[in-house]
């Protein structure tokens, strides 16, 4: 069930991601200084390189979140949440800002990429602790 419980928690906030950043395209997409293709889209976006890290480091850190759940006795819905958006939220997202700090990237980028880490996690959280 674990196993379970992980790969959806990955999935759930793969799929948000995909919400969350089709709602904040055009300021990421200024604000990341991605190297844009002639219509205006990520020159990497046909590639799968970058969805299929992406589902990797989801389950890596879902993973490692329903570990830290199990040995700290989160087994609540509530818990789930709050302990997997602190994550995202005191965790991650100071991590990102200092990041993109160093890089001179735009605050803005930090709260869009910020807040996708702590409703990410607490997705993450809820499954985990639901399933």
């Amino acid at each position: 069930m674990g196993l379970l419980a992980i790969v959806i928690g990955a999935a759930l906030s793969f799929g948000f991601g995909a919400f969350w950043y089709g709602i904040f395209a055009d300021t990421w997409k200024q604000t990341s200084q991605v190297p844009l293709d002639a219509d205006g889209n990520p020159q990497n976006m046909r590639s799968p390189v970058p969805y299929v890290t992406c589902a990797i480091a989801l389950l890596v850190v879902a993973g490692m979140m329903r570990h830290n759940f199990a040995t700290s006795g989160i087994d609540t819905l509530g818990k789930g949440i709050l302990s997997g958006g602190g994550i995202g939220l005191f965790f991650i997202t100071p991590w990102l800002a200092l990041f993109h700090g160093y890089s001179m990237h735009s605050h803005k980028l930090t709260l869009i990429n910020g807040a996708y880490a702590t409703i990410g996690c607490a997705l993450m959280g809820a499954a985990l602790t639901l399933l």
